[in-house]
């Protein structure tokens, strides 16, 4: 194996024989297939497994510190475990165990086999551990708007189980709550293991932007469409956020794309400072005009000098 024993453990150099116990026992409980179905959980599980055999053992530990991940080609360790294995060692295991990288096997029956063809019994390294054991989490995602992650409240969603019984929570909404944010709920999660306590079930927010409507971290802005008049005498203009009705003062000349700050007015955040709120400008003409209107807009046309194409 390239990787470094003491990097797969989450170990110094200096760790002792405990502190490698247990910084195995921990990844051990997290890998071992018999609980981890995930893609290259047993892969794992096998490299923290020979990482842990060889530096559990005094002698193995030190050739492994004087000559790094080939210690057995150098130190001759490779030729006396062929030598056992001819001489009959082996696991010791109920099932025929599966071989792993740089001679290692495990055997989901008794236990694993390290280097020296012996066998490490669970019950023994572990205790009740794998007898009693909490479930594993379950993830899903909570898909809002940005009404509804402003307001908060709550949705009943349905999840399958793992195996296949549809299960309902009813999930409260935190109100201002932000893309990618996370809550917990206890007990949604898988079974667990004899006296082991079930797992949770973690549900990720994903607040979905509109064409009106776009959130940007606390922030959010909104289009306010406006008349051409209002753009150009300036004006009072009402119109829906997530919080509620609103007015904007649109200054005199205002373009289309102009963004109008109400400070507070975005995101909530209880405790906290809110997000603010952004009113972009959209100049919208009339899709038809009367006679009048196209009067109108035809003595302006002969008045103004004004040309949105040269001016800056």
């Amino acid at each position: 194996m390239a990787d470094d024993y003491y990097q797969l453990l989450g170990v110094s150099r200096s760790a002792d024989a405990k502190e490698i116990q247990r910084a195995y026992r921990k990844l051990a409980r997290k890998y071992h297939p018999d609980v981890n179905k995930e893609r290259g959980a047993e892969d794992k599980f096998k490299q923290i497994s020979e990482a842990y055999h060889v530096l559990s053992d005094p002698e193995s530990r030190a050739q492994y510190d004087r000559f790094g991940p080939e210690f057995r080609q150098y130190a001759g360790a490779e030729r006396e475990y062929a030598s056992q294995t001819r001489s009959g060692g082996g696991s010791g295991g109920r099932t025929r165990a599966r071989p792993g990288p740089s001679g290692f096997s495990w055997s989901s029956a008794q236990g694993a086999a390290g280097p020296g063809g012996a066998s490490v019994d669970w019950e023994d390294l572990f205790g009740d551990v794998f007898g009693s054991m909490r479930g594993s989490d379950s993830e899903a995602e909570l898909e809002l708007t940005v009404e509804e992650a402003f307001r908060g409240g709550s949705r009943t969603i349905a999840l399958s189980g793992p195996d296949g019984t549809r299960q309902t929570f009813d999930i409260q909404i935190p109100p201002g709550v932000l893309d990618g944010q996370r809550i917990r709920v206890a007990g949604g999660g898988g079974a667990g293991r004899q006296e082991g306590g079930t797992g949770d079930l973690i549900i990720t927010f994903r607040v979905r932007s509109d064409r009106r409507l776009r959130l940007n971290g606390k922030d959010i802005e909104l289009d306010l469409p406006i008349s051409p008049w209002e753009a150009a005498l300036g004006a009072s203009v009402s119109t829906s956020a997530p919080g509620g009705p609103i007015t904007v003062r649109v200054p005199p000349g205002s373009s289309s794309g102009r963004r109008l700050r109400l400070k507070g007015q975005g995101m909530p955040e209880p405790g906290g400072r809110p997000g603010d709120l952004f009113a972009r400008v959209k100049i919208m003409v009339p899709p038809s005009l009367t006679d009048r209107e196209r009067e109108l807009f035809e003595q302006l046309k002969r008045a103004s000098a004004y040309n949105p194409r040269t001016s800056s």
